[in-house]
């Protein structure tokens, strides 16, 4: 009668279960309300247009069930509650940081604990892991939280230094009358554990995996112990925006209460092999539980995935913008087609590939969405949710994949673990957003990771 849990390898329907399970709730529960969620407004659209399909002539369903991202669902309880709002951007936010860092002398351009300088990275990696996720208000807080997930050690005296940091950042945030996202979600969960009757009845949320500490204390509130109140869908293995952290110490034990997805229906049993060496065959959470990754089975087979590290740029995008006309030779329309980067950095590679083929294209972010007629080309952090016949992944560089500023930020080796598992959760998200087709290229000597994936072609010709 708890918080439950589906969870399964890309491509095995989780979706699917979320969209079913929130038409049930308000179809059986004539009168409750019930919340559709997910990570993204581009994924929370995709959500509606399927919902509207599964309940056309059921219109009253629609009434009662709602499909929102955890940001706007978040935002639009918080002006009903407390009134308008403005957030902080994560620019401003960086902003903020840098200028309070400067203002205490404590910026580093390298890694530099043991003087008390930080880099921009560490100090917004600190900032949204830590301070800013568990709402933290004083020194002492900061002085005493046990820094889940952030294995770097800091000794009392640069903790000291940071929350002088942090105070400022703070300070000048409220001068301007922003509020971060999690503190929305902070003061929402306070003012949810008031209310005589729940918000909505029942809340289903897709891609699970990502949520963070202040979004799940919310969901906790929300829920309020009632039976039944609480359904996740998601993927440890595609986990690559949060920290880990135990979700039972924050009223969330879905313990006991998992099931596991087996079959994937979306992609060919030949990108699925190759996409899975890049993940551990055993992935576990904070909390104990462990999602193995073996046993999954495609209902299809295709061809395998081209994998390519190429002399230079020129080449890599030869290559690619050969890649995709042949793709459209075979008669795929330019919407079936993606080109994932790993962050903005690469766009404009593979934004020369699209004008090398003379196909229209779309570059996606938080507000544009895939359009139909048009190549999608995204980094791999907005690949999340989405679906292609045919993917290239490009610019798999040494340094670009895992990303050379996350490791520099690093200042102890024990967090080298989390940097590398969440850029190969990246690219796994990536490759396995192909259905058919799947091509992988960089820039010799091209990353380790697809050294995982060009092993895994040659022990098959073996």
């Amino acid at each position: 009668g708890g918080p439950a849990r589906v969870y399964g390898s890309a491509g095995t329907g989780k979706t699917i279960v979320a969209l079913h399970r929130a038409v049930h709730l308000a179809r059986t529960n004539r009168e409750a309300r019930v919340l559709l969620a997910t990570f993204s407004p581009a994924l929370a659209n995709a959500l509606r247009l399927r919902i509207r399909q599964l309940i056309g002539n059921e219109p009253r369903i629609g009434e009662r069930l709602e499909v929102h991202s955890m940001s706007s669902i978040g935002q639009r309880l918080y002006e009903a509650n407390f009134g308008k709002l403005t957030l902080a951007t994560p620019a401003r936010i960086r902003e903020a940081l840098a200028e309070a860092a400067a203002a205490v002398g404590a910026v580093a351009a390298v890694p530099a604990i043991g003087t008390r300088k930080f880099t921009p990275y560490f100090l917004w990696s600190e900032w949204t892991s830590v301070v800013d996720s568990w709402q933290l208000a004083t020194w002492e807080e900061y002085r005493d939280v046990k820094r889940l997930g952030r294995k770097t050690r800091l000794p009392e005296a640069q903790r000291r230094t940071l929350w002088s940091i942090f105070e400022k950042a703070k300070a000048s945030l409220a001068a301007e009358g922003l509020i971060t996202e999690p503190a929305m979600f902070a003061r929402l969960a306070e003012k949810l554990a008031t209310l005589k009757h729940p918000v909505f009845d029942y809340a289903v949320i897709d891609e699970a995996q990502d949520i963070g500490i202040p979004e799940l204390r919310f969901l906790a509130a929300l829920g309020a112990n009632r039976a039944n109140a609480l359904f996740f869908t998601g993927d440890l293995g595609q986990r690559i925006f949060q920290q880990p952290f135990s979700w039972s110490s924050l009223g969330v034990d879905v313990r006991g209460r998992s099931s596991r997805l087996r079959i994937n229906y979306r992609t060919s049993h030949q990108i699925r092999k190759h996409a899975d060496r890049l993940l551990a065959d055993r992935l576990a959470d904070v909390d104990g539980q462990t999602e193995e990754r073996g046993g999954t089975i495609s209902v299809f087979n295709g061809v395998a995935p081209e994998i390519a590290i190429e002399k230079d740029e020129a080449a890599e995008r030869a290559r690619v913008v050969a890649w995709v006309k042949a793709r459209l030779g075979e008669g795929l329309q330019p919407h079936e087609i993606a080109v994932f980067v790993r962050s903005a950095g690469q766009l404009a590679r593979a934004e020369s590939v699209a004008k090398g083929v003379a196909v229209p294209y779309v570059v996606l972010d938080e507000n544009v969405e895939t359009k139909h007629g048009h190549l999608t080309i995204a980094t791999m952090h907005l690949a999340k949710g989405l679906e292609f016949r045919a993917v290239a992944v490009m610019a798999c560089d040494d340094e670009v994949i895992p990303l050379q500023e996350r490791i520099e930020a690093v200042t102890d080796e024990s967090d080298l673990d989390d940097v590398y598992a969440t850029e190969r959760h990246l690219l796994y998200v990536a490759c396995t957003r192909a259905r058919d087709q799947l091509l992988v290229t960089g820039v010799t000597p091209g990353s380790e990771f697809v050294g995982d994936m060009v092993k895994q072609l040659r022990e098959r010709e073996a």
